[in-house]
């Protein structure tokens, strides 16, 4: 192994040192932040010819690639790209490979504001959005058309976390000319690797749990070989791109993800099996449970959980659901997840088309963050008596 090899290092050694090799830095371990719109050349031929590594601001600059760089090595990947925010890894590669008159299978327990793209953006574009079963596995191949440029998957799914059988439904689509996306912010790279997995292109909001501490918003979106040279095209063309701070913080926070990420599992899966015994909750959608529906695909396929999951309470509506948002003191009531705090909110699955459920109570997403666990259970116990007092 050269000096800087880490390529069959344990996975915590590569979040350590992948991305930035302090000789390029004069011996510095963290790379510059790079702050940059115009870069000079150094002669009129070199300039004509865009003929050196730097060109402008938006084309990369040395931050840019230390975290791009980092990002392949976790992804296995031939190419990422970083973008302002979650949403926007999401939007660029749906309008890098579809156009209109093109159809796009999208699984119906998506992320509501990829939805939303689809239903709007899309749409107004002239393209043809169909929604999917996340249980439909290789299935898929019925609802794909002759014009179906894209299957969107989402696993597990954002709310009520139903894991695809990814592998039947990449081989599916890839059989039927179609890219196959992957939203796999639950799993992050340490969990599920998407390209091995026949996915063309692995999305990320890196807002969660690479950056980790709630206070930056980014995305990252990683091509194979096929998809990647299109991916970077789109990217340079619609000038989407990441500020250099945030990435650096970014950067930071990767090089601790994977003791962070081992602390929400183990804290997760302690406090979901423990909800499993308590008095006011119906059911537990955790994918790491073996009470689970496809747990067995989880298992299969994945290598951990992440800390978020929802519960279903015994009966009521929003009066209880809030009752129980409102007696929390450790959790706080937000949007997003993968930061160190817990954090709860009242799910909405009113947008599905396919994938409604009959849960019987409504549904609560808990972020498990890094507190102490009987803490925790302590202010969920909180929460459940309110919620029974409400009735």
């Amino acid at each position: 192994m050269s000096k800087r090899d880490f390529t069959n290092t344990g996975i915590n050694t590569r979040l350590v040192h992948t991305g930035n090799d302090p000789e390029d830095f004069f011996g510095f371990v963290n790379p510059p932040v790079v702050h940059a719109s115009t870069v000079l050349f150094p002669d009129a031929a070199t300039m004509a010819g865009r003929n050196q590594r730097y060109t402008y601001g938006t084309k990369g600059t040395p931050t840019t690639d230390a975290l791009a760089t980092a990002i392949d090595a976790l992804e296995g990947s031939a190419g990422t790209v970083l973008v302002p925010s979650g949403l926007a890894a999401v939007t660029i590669p749906l309008l890098g490979f579809l156009s209109s008159g093109d159809h796009v299978l999208i699984v119906d327990s998506v992320y509501h504001p990829t939805r939303n793209f689809a239903d709007t953006m899309l749409a107004r574009l002239g393209v043809e959005v169909e929604y999917y079963d996340p249980m439909i596995g290789a299935g898929i191949a019925e609802r794909m058309k002759p014009n179906t440029k894209v299957v969107f998957t989402e696993s597990p799914g954002s709310n009520t976390f139903e894991i695809q059988d990814i592998p039947a439904i990449a081989r599916e689509a890839r059989a039927r000319g179609a890219v196959v996306m992957m939203d796999n912010t639950w799993a992050t790279p340490l969990y599920f690797r998407p390209l091995e997995h026949g996915v063309d292109i692995s999305i990320h909001a890196a807002t969660k749990y690479p950056a980790g501490h709630s206070d930056v918003l980014l995305g990252t979106v990683s091509a194979n070989e096929r998809c990647w040279e299109q991916l970077r095209q789109t990217h340079e063309t619609m000038g989407c791109c990441a500020a250099p701070d945030d990435v650096y913080q970014v950067l930071r926070g990767l090089r601790t993800m994977g003791v962070r990420l081992e602390r929400h599992e183990q804290s997760a899966l302690e406090i979901a099996r423990w909800l499993e015994t308590q008095p006011g909750v119906a059911q537990v959608l955790h994918p790491g449970l073996e009470s689970f529906a496809s747990h067995e695909l989880w298992k299969r396929d994945f290598s951990g959980s992440s800390g978020i999951f929802s519960i279903v309470l015994d009966g009521g509506g929003t009066e209880q659901a809030h009752a129980f948002l409102d007696a929390l003191k450790i959790f706080g009531l937000g949007y997003s997840w993968g930061g160190f705090e817990c954090l709860a909110v009242h799910v909405q699955l009113g947008d599905r088309t396919i994938a409604k459920g009959e849960y019987g109570g409504p549904v609560i997403r808990l972020q498990i963050g890094l507190e102490d666990v009987e803490d925790i259970k302590a202010d969920i116990t909180l929460g459940l008596a309110a919620a029974a007092a409400s009735r």
